[in-house]
């Protein structure tokens, strides 16, 4: 099977594995941040006033979560020439979820680092209420964008439309697919309740609707390294370019 419109061919079982290590990549970037890395900022309302540590922590958080914004482009990029097969504008749709995404993890990641940056700049005379009231602020800014990036997005991009093109396509198994349809809407419902005031950002009836996705996720990681796509499915995506 030829993945581009060049001539240039390249096997698609490389495909599947480059793009499962790069999903697994997104996983080793994005939950150390998530976790611990972040906590001195997002935890401490009076970080930003100084003293004590955490600056360090706080920019390795943001140097993983700009490797997490590479991979999670290429996750897209290297499907495409797969999945422009089964559908051109869902594939050409996933790529573009994908970098919105990344464009929420970015303001996410300059807000916090921003904090940093005021908390090093601050000075004895400063006004500390302002200070702090600048600093929640900001933490409030990369909250917003994580909901609405990982939060939200995610739900529409990996769940339901690269859901739907792997359950179509039966490249992955179509019982794994199913975890990513469901889990979509659920994330995306989720974030629309934090949204309109019917759930708390941060709640458990936040974060439980997010299991089937991180699931569909991690399921389709591990699978596409070890086993790769479907050879028939692959072979019927072929025939059908043909």
């Amino acid at each position: 099977m030829t993945s581009s419109r060049k001539g240039v061919q390249i096997n698609p079982q490389t495909i599947a594995r480059v793009t499962g290590v790069l999903f697994l990549i997104t996983y080793i970037t994005s939950i150390p941040p998530f976790l611990f890395l972040y906590a001195p900022v997002v935890d401490d309302p009076r970080y930003i006033l100084g003293g004590g540590g955490g600056d360090t922590s706080v920019q390795w958080g943001a140097f993983l979560e700009l490797l997490l914004i590479i991979a999670n482009i290429g996750t897209a990029v290297v499907l495409f020439p797969i999945l422009r097969r089964v559908s051109e504008i869902l594939a050409l749709g996933y790529v573009t979820a994908r970098v919105v995404e990344c464009v929420f993890i970015a303001v996410g990641i300059l807000s916090l680092l921003t904090v940093v940056t005021l908390r090093q700049e601050a000075t004895a005379g400063a006004d500390a209420s302002s200070l702090v009231a600048v600093g929640e602020s900001l933490v409030a800014l990369h909250d917003w964008t994580f909901l609405l990036g990982p939060g939200f997005v995610v739900g529409l991009g990996n769940g339901l439309i690269l859901g739907y093109l792997m359950y179509r396509s039966r490249l992955v198994p179509r019982g794994m697919a199913m975890l990513g349809l469901v889990g979509g809407p659920l994330v995306m419902a989720s974030g629309i309740a934090v949204i309109l005031g019917i759930i708390e950002i941060g709640s458990a009836w936040q974060t439980l609707p997010a299991a089937p996705e991180f699931l569909w996720e991690l399921s389709l990681a591990i699978w596409l390294m070890v086993r790769g796509f479907n050879p028939s499915a692959i072979a019927s995506l072929s025939a059908k370019s043909e």
